[in-house]
């Protein structure tokens, strides 16, 4: 795509003088460039060229639509409030810089050169740690499995909010328990839940108490499930093609969804308290070694770094893109969208503590309870409330489908990548791969739609996007910076846009990146706490080892597959290891030629690898 069509061209090499770098051209022939290693093969009659996006456009809308999801809407802006307020915006901004722009720079940087997923990339960038590309793939699924359920009681709520009455309203229903049931919020009385709260746990979950009772299926939300799979198998069955087209509208609804909250709730009385309160520093907090590995952690999981999905995304890509452009723009639009979502939230919670007379603190929560319950609570007493509330879950399903159609996406393409013509001689058709990785997605669902599934789904977050993501984004970094490293990483770059990445992004990769992912494994590992659900149950300890278990689904695939690569080499063991640690994806076309006349690299990055 744009490469390995020239057959001629002209060689370049780099002169330093006094520190810039002069560019000498000579004409010269160039051998093709051969791409076998990194492209589909065919296969007797069966050719499986990878598609493309159809405009850049698309590649940029399914990115932020990726990393927009619903951890921006409640996720942030509880963080923010509670890690120090606007001082907060210091380290989180700080992180974004140092961590987070550099690697999805990175990520697409590898997805578009290679043009493979997350799997067979990572294996040609650093074999010894070819067990991360699986571990990704496997974390995407397992997250998949879990989170469309999160659209299924968006789906039951976007569906009961068209009623003359919110069921979530009053607490004259069949479900309430009257006795400690109140309409608003309760305050400080520990023994009272709100009636939005109520509605939550005994009418959509029909919670137990705990998760060694399943209690049998939730059939309603069951039935929700189906109709989730079937949306979004509806959105991506054609792949990049169809997906394409889906965000167009699920990416960009949302933004317009918030601008037109944030301009209704700023007019409701309160609601400039609430932003206050969201905003105001406390400087205080900056000492906080805390509050720094939290910010750090909240770039890190809402970009989507060590998931493999960006990779995948990006290897849809034509080879020249301009995938530097394209970070800024969804790097800088996620954290952009965190902040207006804090307004949008925190003007409506502003708005509650004022009409139930309480402070903003005894509202303010974070996790799902803050849209499925504190917000449908806020619609109850907002004027036009049939209006905003089918909008607002109509929003989230957005948010939530696009994190979903990436996900499911980075399974399909790992598939196609490695078995793609042998599947398709027996399924025939890519539609009927992505039907299949649907319906074991809905069946893997099933166990967190039963009475007792919220102990399960929180179980399963807790050690799936905790624990497991920062031991995959670690190796991760480790396998790309270090193993894979600088040099190699600017002629990729090189060769993909026209020039080396400058001193931010070499400084990033090779220091500030590994060890800002370094430390917050650490502290991951050394606060690390036990799954809780609320604030007073805690899981037994057999769930505690299923949570375990759960982590090392994908943990395990690092160290086997270094074991598989190292036993599969030939030599003593380091000659092995030294093999394992080689890439075996073409850098340099021109490396044939007489030393002098091979590319080189700037100055700065031969300066930052030899420090």
């Amino acid at each position: 795509m744009g490469v390995g069509s020239e057959n001629a061209a002209s060689t370049t090499k780099l002169s330093i003088r006094h520190g810039v770098c002069k560019e000498e051209t000579n004409i010269a022939l160039k051998a093709p460039l051969n791409v076998e290693g990194m492209l589909p093969k065919k296969v007797g009659h069966v050719t499986a060229e990878r598609a493309t996006w159809g405009r850049r456009i698309e590649f940029v809308l399914a990115s932020v639509g990726y990393a927009v999801g619903l951890g921006n809407v409640w996720r942030f802006p509880y963080l923010c409030y509670r890690s120090g307020g606007g001082a907060f915006l210091i380290p989180y901004f700080l992180m974004l810089f140092l961590c987070g722009i550099p690697l999805l720079f990175m990520e697409f940087a590898i997805g578009q050169y290679t043009r493979l997923g997350p799997v067979h990339a990572l294996a040609k960038i650093c074999p010894l740690f070819k067990g991360v590309g699986i571990a990704t793939v496997v974390i995407s699924f397992v997250l998949c499995t879990y989170y469309n359920v999160l659209m299924c009681w968006a789906l039951y709520y976007f569906f009961n909010s068209f009623r003359a009455t919110f069921p979530w309203q009053s607490c004259n229903n069949t479900w309430n328990a009257v006795g400690n049931c109140s309409i608003g919020f309760p305050g400080n009385t520990t023994h009272l839940h709100s009636a939005s709260q109520q509605y939550f746990d005994h009418r959509l979950l029909e919670i137990t108490n705990g998760i060694e009772d399943a209690g049998g299926l939730r059939w309603e939300l069951f039935g929700l499930l189906i109709l989730a799979w079937v949306i979004v198998y509806l959105c991506i069955f054609k792949g990049v093609k169809s997906t394409g087209k889906v965000v167009y509208f699920t990416a960009t609804f949302p933004y317009f969804m918030l601008f037109v909250l944030l301009i209704n709730n700023v007019q409701l009385p309160g609601a400039k308290n609430g932003m206050l309160y969201f905003l105001k520093p406390k400087w205080s907090k900056l000492l906080d070694v805390q509050v720094w590995v939290n910010a750090a952690a909240q770039v890190f999981n809402s970009i989507g770094i060590g998931f493999g999905t960006m990779i995948s995304m990006a290897s849809y890509n034509k080879f020249n893109n301009n995938i530097l452009r394209d970070t800024l723009i969804v790097s800088l639009a996620n954290s952009a969208t965190s902040i207006l979502a804090g307004f949008v939230i925190f003007s409506a919670i502003g708005y509650m503590a004022h009409v139930h007379n309480l402070p903003v603190d005894n509202i303010a929560t974070d996790g799902p309870g803050l849209v499925f319950v504190v917000y449908p609570e806020v619609f109850s007493t907002m004027p036009l409330p049939q209006l905003w509330a089918p909008l607002f879950f109509f929003m989230l399903l957005c948010l939530g489908l696009d994190s979903q159609f990436a996900m499911v996406e980075v399974a399909v393409t790992s598939i196609m990548d490695g078995f793609g013509p042998k599947v398709l001689r027996v399924l025939k058709r890519q539609e009927i791969i992505v039907l299949t990785v649907c319906v074991i997605g809905f069946l893997l669902g099933i166990p967190h739609i039963t009475k007792g599934g919220m102990y399960v789904f929180q179980l399963m977050d807790h050690y799936t996007a905790v624990v497991s993501l920062m031991f995959l984004a670690f190796f991760e970094v480790l396998a790309v910076c270090w193993v894979f490293g600088l040099r190699r990483m600017t002629i990729v770059i090189k060769r993909m846009l026209g020039k080396a990445p400058n001193i931010y992004f070499c400084s990033c990769w090779m220091f500030f990146s590994p060890v800002l992912v370094m430390c917050i494994l650490i502290s991951s590992i050394v606060q690390y706490t036990p799954a809780r659900y609320g604030k007073s149950y805690t899981y037994p300890v057999w769930a505690e080892v299923v949570g375990w278990g759960i982590s090392l689904v994908s943990i395990v695939w690092i160290p086997l597959g270094a074991l598989h690569e190292i036993c599969r080499n030939k030599g003593t063991l380091m000659q092995r290891i030294k093999t394992a640690m080689t890439p075996t994806i073409e850098l340099d076309p021109v490396n044939h030629l007489p030393e002098k006349e091979r590319v080189d690299i700037p100055e700065s990055v031969v300066f930052i690898t030899h420090l």
